[in-house]
């Protein structure tokens, strides 16, 4: 790839960039597994996260929304001593109960990826940024998912937050205009929204 957005400076950036970052994604499982990323992320850079992603991925089950629903508070306090994530209590909390407001919002809505792209009309929003520097760090979308989320119990889903969800999960495509992903993930867009017409 000859030109990557700014911010991919390391190779865990690069790869995360160049295979997931902004494409398009409606799986219940991935999203959830983002919901919970982002707010760990939360006053840490996202390689710190990165690094740790496949340790995340067995603390919480694979990111099973029910089965993480279910820990109990010994699983918890077993989690804040496991150095393979980030240890803050706070964080570890939330994602338990984000799995539980994830159960609310699938029984409400059929599944979390129906409610969360309501936000956007189930079609990405496609930016033009000459240089990443430009996107916004939230928008009033991020505004209001992160609102609804919390209207449902979820927890560590600020406007901030939800925006890089949103760029994660590939609601909004903020690629470089001169990034070869931009592309890629607009394609993306447009096939399902092809398979959406009646």
């Amino acid at each position: 790839m000859t030109h990557r957005c700014n911010w991919a400076t390391t190779d865990a950036l690069a790869h995360y960039h160049d295979t997931e970052w902004g494409r398009p994604s409606r799986d219940d499982r991935h999203l959830f597994e983002m919901l919970v990323l982002e707010g760990a992320q939360a006053g840490l850079s996202w390689s710190t996260i990165l690094n740790r992603r496949e340790a995340y991925r067995r603390a919480f089950a694979q990111f099973d929304v029910d089965a993480v629903a279910c820990f109990a508070p010994e699983r918890i306090d077993a989690l804040v001593q496991d150095a393979g994530i980030i240890r803050n209590r706070g964080k570890i909390a939330s994602a338990v109960a984000n799995a539980r407001a994830v159960q609310r919002i699938r029984a409400e809505h059929g599944s979390l990826a129906a409610f969360v792209w309501s936000f956007v009309g189930d079609t990405p929003i496609q930016n033009d940024w000459a240089s990443y520097r430009d996107a916004p760090a939230s928008t009033e979308i991020s505004d209001a998912l992160g609102k609804a989320l919390k209207k449902h119990g979820c927890k560590f889903v600020g406007s901030t937050i939800c925006y890089a969800f949103m760029q994660a999960i590939g609601m909004v495509n903020d690629h470089e205009r001169d990034c070869p992903c931009r592309i890629q993930c607009a394609a993306a867009g447009e096939r399902h929204d092809a398979r959406s017409e009646p």
